[in-house]
């Protein structure tokens, strides 16, 4: 991997994008394709849309969501003490303990999620599972009145954002969902050679995946593309509680994953495998038996249908603080994605036939 595009990766892991409050990484991206796109827009939804070749007939879509579950201001107590509402699915058990950054006008503020001591918890309490209506933000305000100086109901929190490398060439962060993808995406479009292209080839940033795929459908309603390939983080099923029976066998380290399903088009299907194989990438692959919950979903019955596509990034502990994935997966996912767009001829049919 490039040191240039590895600095992108960890600077946007590192950049807060809430659904609904992407503007921060989307400027990353913006400056980081200014370097290659042949043309940068970004929507009134937010996504941000890198092109390749634009005007060829044959448009094709990569997307990547770049939004992240998070938090919302919701109330601050007489104290001091701020409540919030998820945004996105999260599990409260996650979040007991942590340190988090609310997201401010004047900038990010610290603050942690406590919880009663063990000390002082009944056996009936240490029973109880929390819920995050009952968790409280706490900032160090001695009151109400210093909290509201500083924060207002809306701002948008994250645990507190961090980057870390462990062996194997495996990285720890929140938000690789689906910053992950997003990088692929956005990496595929810089690794595609122009001069292989017979078709326009759109990088999306999407927004808001994480609140209903929203950022895909509104893109690929304006891109209007023929194919669609979503990037998004899967499960791996590489480490212990997880049920291959039920999830499929999934590793990190062993190439990105390519989804096949009622979701996905097979020609779409066929040729990611053919570029995989032509091109000695490794790759792994899962079923879904119904609609995925990525922006695969959203792209497919864009307008009068698409030919979609979905390539996934192992992930482990999906939704936490510390999910981790191999570089080696992104980087073999980009060069499958390029690939892919080179091999396609400017009247390729996807018609089911």
């Amino acid at each position: 991997m490039e040191p240039n595009a590895l600095k992108f990766f960890k600077t946007a892991l590192e950049t807060p994008s809430a659904s609904g409050y992407e503007h921060p990484v989307q400027q990353l991206v913006r400056d980081y394709t200014a370097e290659f796109a042949d043309q940068i827009d970004t929507d009134v939804h937010g996504n941000v849309i890198a092109v390749k070749n634009p005007g060829a007939p044959l448009r094709v879509m990569l997307a990547g969501h770049c939004d992240q579950i998070g938090l919302i201001v919701q109330h601050i107590d007489d104290d001091g003490f701020l409540y919030i509402q998820p945004i996105g699915g999260w599990d409260p058990m996650m979040l007991i303990g942590q340190r988090m950054s609310v997201w401010t006008a004047a900038g990010p503020i610290l603050g942690v999620i406590g919880k009663k001591p063990i000390h002082l918890l009944t056996e009936e309490d240490r029973k109880k599972v929390p819920k995050i209506k009952e968790l409280w933000l706490d900032i160090g305000a001695a009151d109400k009145e210093e909290a509201e100086k500083i924060v207002r109901i809306g701002d948008c929190v994250t645990v507190e954002l961090m980057y870390n490398e462990t062996r194997n060439n495996r990285a720890v962060s929140p938000a690789m969902d689906d910053k992950a993808g997003m990088w692929v995406v956005i990496e595929a479009l810089r690794r595609a050679d122009k001069k292989k292209l017979n078709c326009s080839l759109y990088a999306v940033s999407t927004v808001q995946e994480e609140v209903g795929l929203r950022g895909a459908r509104t893109s690929s309603f304006g891109i209007d593309p023929h194919v669609g390939v979503a990037v998004d983080v899967t499960h791996a099923t590489d480490c212990p509680t997880i049920e291959k029976k039920e999830e499929g066998d999934v590793k990190l380290g062993k190439g990105p994953v390519i989804y096949r399903g009622p979701n996905m088009n097979h020609k779409v299907v066929q040729r990611l495998i053919q570029a995989a194989d032509d091109n000695k990438i490794p790759y792994q692959l899962a079923a879904e038996g119904r609609a995925t919950g990525t922006d695969a979903n959203a792209i497919q019955i864009n307008r009068s249908g698409v030919a979609a596509g979905l390539v996934s990034v192992p992930n482990r502990y999906m939704h936490s603080p510390v999910e981790m994935i191999s570089l080696e997966d992104i980087d073999k996912a980009a060069d499958l994605l390029a690939r892919f767009a080179e091999g396609l001829d400017a009247d390729a049919e996807f018609t089911p036939i």
